[in-house]
């Protein structure tokens, strides 16, 4: 059901079909939250669709754990199966999306511009944060193992530390120790990065400075936003 809330963003926003990337720690999770609910469109994590099949042991979730613990990437068949399914729910074919995750590579956005031939992706973001800083971010990160919490150690956590919106077990993700995590960078470096040379080819890639408090990058992802719907 649509809150009146929601109902009155819709009257003032027309929606959205965005592609956010930047490097893992960016802070695109926090940000594409917030996106959704000002646009009233979904939030489209792939991490997340991802981690929910690992926690429920399906077969693509056996899959993917081998993959993600040693930190890589998910092949593109499964991503663009997983997407391509998600896109078609009501929600997704109407006012829109912001995409979290997905594409990584061009033949992924080549892929996806197919898929959304009818309503096609209207702009891709980089979130620029510096390397040294999604670092450090990622390697202090917890979340809890029930409903995905995220927390930050500062060296002095509680043991066992308990999660305080459902009381789930707040731990270190096996992809977030500082091996899986530079594997991962160095494979956004590599893999990913040419997706803002495909973006800005057909004049959709914008940069976001992403350094600095949820509010002020939230400031200017709007105001860029705004300026092409």
């Amino acid at each position: 059901m649509i809150n009146s809330d929601e109902r009155a963003e819709m009257q003032m926003n027309p929606g959205a079909r965005i592609v956010l990337l930047g490097r893992q720690g960016a802070g695109k999770g926090t940000q594409c939250v917030r996106l959704s609910r000002h646009y009233v469109v979904p939030h489209i994590s792939t991490g997340d669709m991802l981690r929910a099949a690992v926690r429920e042991g399906t077969e693509l979730g056996k899959m993917a754990k081998a993959v993600i613990d040693a930190g890589q990437l998910v092949s593109d068949e499964i991503m663009v199966g997983i997407v391509a399914e998600r896109l078609q729910a009501d929600d997704a074919s109407t006012r829109g999306y912001i995409l979290d995750g997905f594409p990584r590579t061009v033949a992924q956005a080549i892929a996806l511009d197919e898929i959304t031939q009818d309503q096609p992706v209207g702009m891709a973001i980089d979130l620029v944060v510096p390397r040294e800083l999604v670092l450090s971010r990622l390697s202090a990160r917890r979340v809890c193992r029930d409903c995905g919490a995220n927390y930050q150690s500062t060296g002095v956590d509680p043991s066992p530390w308990i999660c305080e919106n459902c009381g789930g077990d707040v731990v270190q993700r096996d992809d977030d120790t500082p091996q899986a995590i530079n594997n991962r960078l160095d494979l956004y470096e590599t893999q990913t990065q040419p997706l803002i040379d495909y973006y800005g080819q057909s004049g959709r890639m914008f940069h976001v400075d992403g350094v600095g408090s949820p509010d002020d990058v939230f400031d200017r992802l709007t105001k860029v936003v705004e300026g092409q719907i």
